[in-house]
């Protein structure tokens, strides 16, 4: 199965209570389904202090579901679906449904 999203991708947040907000994919987890966005679901949390890290209340993004995440458009930055497309080379390519443009070289 192919990825649909992948990282690095800019993704509009569908539902919840991030929904409307963009960022980009920091890391996918494909067994879970789970994506980690930047900027998005982010909580605080208490941190002890170590010798590689300060203590203290930090800020940091947690997974969200790739189902409420949508790739944005690379042509409007609205959000689309993935669709997938040989090449004349033979190479399998992901392309925007909305607007038809390729998603990565």
């Amino acid at each position: 199965m192919a990825a649909k999203i992948k990282k690095g991708d800019t993704v509009i947040v569908r539902t919840g209570r991030d929904k409307g907000k963009t960022g980009e994919v920091i890391s996918v987890n494909p067994t879970e389904g789970r994506v980690l966005v930047r900027g998005v679901n982010v909580a605080r949390r208490h941190q002890r202090q170590t010798a590689q890290d300060e203590g203290g209340i930090i800020a940091k993004e947690l997974p969200i579901h790739v189902s409420n995440v949508a790739l944005a458009d690379p042509k409007d930055g609205k959000p689309t679906r993935v669709g997938f497309k040989t090449t004349d080379d033979g190479r399998k390519v992901r392309i925007a449904k909305r607007s038809g443009d390729l998603i990565d070289g």
